[in-house]
């Protein structure tokens, strides 16, 4: 409805430089600059001062900037008027979903909830796992999707959206099925000594930050390897291509063929739930509260 650009241009403006806005927005200050420089060649005039300090909008920047923010609320709520319209009384959420935040498990947890009576309509809205489709995702929750569900124990995610926690799942190790311990049925800790396994970087997630010192302070033989950012099937490749290890989920053990998915003989597991935006529509707020409701009845996911 609007490009991933006005979206950029709000967060650098936000968070007042380059660097704190690929934070928020899951990139590089790089990508971000690109964006902004695009814009403006577009737009053909100057909307940020660079400074040492970070950026300020220029006057035209400002205009700029609070049209932008307008233009998006009149492309939420043209949506939402049309979507009302097409179906009156109906309630839609939009779901994402993609190869690595599959929707499978939400759909069907709330068709065990819904009988048919209930007014709502699921859309279901692809996206791509690459870094920049996935902050664009992320940074429109509410406006493009209302949500997706997925390991959900991001530090920054926590802080600025959402959880509605369905379950916690366990941490295992994917093994290119060319590799020496392909064989086994269950790894160990020994079993990886000498081994280099991938994670993401440090500061993405507690759990697997907390794998992160269990390794370096007990298990010294073990060489860790950072993805470059949260899992995309490149990183699966990269895994493949090198012939190493790499922490995985059960959710995953079909994106590369050429991979097996191997339970640890570990405790670590990662939160998994449903991600969705910090002031969610009406809609949105009461999916959530019978969700949880339902969640209360069974006990607990």
């Amino acid at each position: 409805m609007y490009s991933h650009e006005l979206v950029t241009l709000i967060t650098v403006a936000d968070k007042g430089s380059f660097l704190k806005a690929s934070e928020a927005l899951y990139t590089t200050p790089a990508s971000v600059m690109n964006q902004i420089n695009k814009l403006e060649g577009s737009v053909g005039v100057k909307l940020f001062e660079r400074t040492n300090q970070g950026t300020r909008l220029t006057a035209a920047g400002r205009a700029f900037y609070e049209d932008a923010k307008r233009l998006i609320s009149f492309a939420e709520a043209a949506v939402k008027r049309a979507r009302q319209l097409a179906a009156p009384g109906q309630k839609v959420i939009r779901v994402g979903t993609s190869i690595l935040r599959p929707c499978k498990r939400l759909i069907e947890w709330w068709n065990a909830i819904d009988d048919g009576s209930l007014p709502y309509q699921i859309d279901i809205v692809p996206f791509d796992d690459d870094p920049k489709s996935l902050n664009a995702v992320i940074a429109s929750l509410g406006n493009n999707i209302d949500c997706f569900i997925g390991p959900c124990d991001s530090i920054e995610w926590r802080a600025n959206y959402n959880i509605l926690q369905f379950d916690k799942i366990p941490c295992r190790i994917a093994v290119p099925r060319k590799h020496r311990l392909a064989k086994k049925s269950r790894l160990r800790w020994s079993d990886l000594d000498g081994e280099t396994v991938m994670l993401v970087k440090r500061g993405n997630s507690a759990v697997l930050d907390s794998m992160r010192d269990d390794i370096l302070k007990n298990h010294p033989s073990v060489t860790i390897a950072d993805a470059d950012n949260f899992y995309d099937t490149s990183v699966f490749n990269e895994c493949e291509r090198m012939n190493c290890l790499m922490e995985t989920l059960d959710i995953w053990k079909e994106v590369h063929p050429a991979l097996l998915t191997l339970p640890v003989e570990w405790n670590y597991e990662v939160p998994y739930g449903v991600i969705y935006a910090k002031k969610p529509d009406e809609a949105m707020r009461e999916f959530i509260r019978i969700m949880q409701r339902s969640t209360r009845r069974a006990g607990g996911r």
